[in-house]
C-alpha cells in the first residue's frame, strides 16, 4: 500500500471542495491535526491516516464527474460545411447550438442566433466558418459537475476534451438532470 503524502491529502481534500474542518470532522479528528498533517509537521498513525483517507473515498463518491454526465454523442459540424447543413443539423437533432470541430478538436460553436444575426444574401450557403462564434469552455473527464455548472452560468454547452480532441458534450439539461 503506497501511503499519500500531505501534498496528496491536500490536493484531494481541496479537489473535493472539503475545508478542513469539515474533514476533520467526518475522519472523527482535530482540525488542528489535518492543518499539520497537511503541512507536513506531523505523521499521523497510520490507524488516522486510514480514517482520513476513508473520509475522503466517502467524500468522492459522491462527486459527480463530467464523464458521468457528457452526451458522447456529439453532433458536430466543420468550419468548412455550409450554414444550412448546421441548420438542419440542429433542427435534425432538436438542439439550438453545436460545437464547430476540426480534426477532433473545437474550434468554435454556431446557434441559430448566430444565423439570423448573420449578414450577406445567400447565408445559408456561407460556410460556417464565416458566421461561427466562439468555441463552448471546455472540461475533462475529472472535473466536477460544480465545475462544469459554473461554465454553464455563461455558456450554452461545454465541450469535454480527452488530449484536446471533444469526446462529449454537456449541457445545462444535463446537469439539472442529475440534480433533480
Amino acid at each position: 500500500m503506497e501511503l499519500p503524502t500531505p501534498e496528496d491529502l491536500k490536493n484531494r481534500r481541496e479537489y473535493l471542495n472539503l475545508t478542513q474542518s469539515t474533514l476533520a470532522e467526518r475522519a472523527g479528528v482535530s482540525q488542528p491535526l489535518i492543518a499539520r498533517i497537511e503541512g507536513g509537521d506531523v505523521d499521523p498513525r497510520l490507524s488516522t491516516l486510514r480514517r482520513i483517507v476513508q473520509a475522503l473515498n466517502e467524500a468522492e463518491g459522491g462527486v459527480i464527474h463530467a464523464e458521468d454526465l457528457m452526451n458522447t454523442d456529439l453532433v458536430s459540424v466543420s468550419p468548412d460545411d455550409s450554414v444550412r447543413e448546421a441548420e438542419q443539423k440542429m433542427e435534425d437533432f432538436a438542439v439550438s447550438q453545436l460545437p464547430v470541430i476540426q480534426n477532433g478538436i473545437p474550434i468554435g460553436s454556431i446557434s441559430f442566433s448566430d444565423i439570423r444575426h448573420a449578414e450577406g444574401e445567400n447565408v445559408g450557403e456561407m460556410a460556417v466558418a464565416e458566421i461561427m462564434s466562439e468555441q463552448f469552455p471546455t472540461a475533462s473527464r475529472e472535473d466536477s459537475v460544480e465545475k462544469v455548472s459554473n461554465h454553464l452560468d455563461y455558456d450554452k454547452a461545454v465541450i469535454v476534451t480527452e488530449g484536446g480532441e471533444a469526446v462529449g458534450i454537456i449541457t445545462e439539461a444535463d446537469v439539472a438532470h442529475v440534480r433533480s
